[in-house]
């Protein structure tokens, strides 16, 4: 999802896969918004500078327009029903958002107030206080996108695809991504409770965890009985690219004759982490994605020289919450007829961010440019497609590389993961070739 860094400018890009969505007030100012295009220009500068003047940046005639915005500001403030509802910090938010919105970009493009910007800051370091999952906003809903291995969201039964339906007693309706981090995560040893609504299961059912400082491995293997090393690539936080290569490097002392390599429920993180993955096994100089530019003009990254793998039997595993970094790899793998990839379509996550750090600590993580593959796919909105289509039910979670080593082989050959079980028979006839 991108290049995460920090700087007091504007950054190369950015990626992530978050969605926000607009406070009631919204559609109006998205109406405004729609009409007057790059005006949305002034109303950032207005709100997030409160109490400075400042120039409009537009025509006359776009900043006329923006008295429509400031009388739905004023009645909003002075006469909705529930006074307290009508807080400006979170009606800045909104209201920014809501612009955002009108661009097309919903889920990537966004405004972090300052105090989630540091959660998402925190967040890249690859450690944090919580209950140690993966969450976000699907068509309005609040989910798990996969516990942590070894996390305690793991250990209470989440699954990726959890319905969040409320955060001690609170719904979590109309939530944005940001509110449900904040209100999940909290100090270590404290508690939080959970209305999870299982996939397949009839009742949701409250689940109390008792948070945790998370360190958040992102990569984990294991050298299964088949000579498939099995590695599980979780996201691409800072250092992954190295512990991947170390992965490799220990999987080929071992005797690993292929490689699994599992990006089932990778959300993605820095660009440049993948990088350094996608360069472990595709020699130096192959296009490892291209970025278009709002004119259209194209610029291709390159894998760099040092991979570890370059002639290892490849098969990579992705599905519907496989995102953003992840799916620049598995396109990078794919196009490059390096890795069969099998699974479920992924994401679709595929505008490059800059963030743009605001004058009081906010940021702005705005699309600039866009993903393609190397040979010219896009990403955004379509993801990408496997080799061999393979869908696993609802009901069941992918084997991490511990549980599938602590299985015979046979009881592996028989499992419910048939996406690991089809990736294994393909890594080995690739193997015996």
């Amino acid at each position: 999802m991108h290049q995460y860094e920090e700087s007091h400018t504007p950054l190369r890009p950015a990626e992530v896969f978050r969605l926000r969505l607009p406070l009631w007030f919204v559609g109006v100012l998205l109406g405004l918004t729609l009409l007057v295009g790059l005006g949305g220009g002034l109303l950032a500068s207005a709100v997030l500078n409160r109490g400075q003047a400042a120039p409009c940046p537009e025509s006359p005639e776009v900043c006329r327009e923006f008295a429509v915005f400031w009388e739905a500001w004023s009645l909003a403030r002075e006469q909705y029903v529930e006074a307290d509802a009508a807080d400006p910090d979170r009606m800045i938010a909104g209201a920014v958002n809501g612009m955002l919105d009108s661009l097309g970009d919903q889920g990537h493009t966004r405004f972090l107030p300052a105090e989630e910007a540091q959660a998402w800051d925190e967040s890249l370091r690859g450690s944090f206080e919580g209950i140690g999952a993966y969450i976000d906003v699907r068509d309005g809903q609040t989910v798990i996108v996969a516990p942590i291995e070894g996390s305690p969201a793991e250990a209470a039964g989440l699954r990726p695809g959890d319905a969040i339906l409320a955060v001690n007693g609170q719904s979590t309706e109309g939530w944005t991504v940001e509110e449900l981090a904040s209100n999940v995560r909290g100090p270590n040893g404290t508690s939080v409770t959970l209305r999870i609504q299982h996939a397949g299961e009839a009742e949701p059912v409250e689940v109390t965890i008792t948070r945790a400082r998370v360190d958040v491995p992102s990569v984990s293997w294991r050298m299964l009985d088949s000579g498939t090393a099995h590695i599980r690539l979780a996201s691409f936080d800072q250092d992954a690219g190295d512990e991947l290569r170390a992965a490799l490097e220990q999987a080929n002392a071992a005797g690993a004759r292929a490689v699994v390599l599992d990006l089932r429920n990778n959300p993605g993180g820095l660009l440049e982490e993948s990088i350094k993955a996608a360069s472990q096994f595709l020699p130096e100089g192959t296009t490892v994605l291209l970025e278009e530019n709002r004119t259209g003009q194209r610029e291709a990254t390159r894998a760099r020289s040092g991979g570890v793998a370059l002639d290892m039997p490849l098969v990579v595993l992705v599905n519907e919450n496989t995102a953003s970094a992840a799916e620049i790899l598995s396109g990078a793998l794919q196009d490059a007829g390096r890795a069969t990839v099998i699974g479920e379509p992924t994401f679709g996550t595929g505008t490059v961010l800059t963030p743009y750090r605001l004058s009081d600590g906010a940021r702005l993580l705005l699309g600039t440019e866009q993903w393609l593959t190397p040979e010219g796919r896009l990403i955004r909105g379509q993801g990408i497609a496997p080799d061999e289509a393979v869908a696993l039910p609802l009901d069941v979670a992918p084997l991490s590389p511990a549980e599938a080593a602590a299985l015979s082989p046979e009881a592996l050959r028989s499992s419910q993961d048939t996406q690991l079980t089809r990736a294994l028979e393909l890594a080995g006839q690739a193997a015996s070739r």
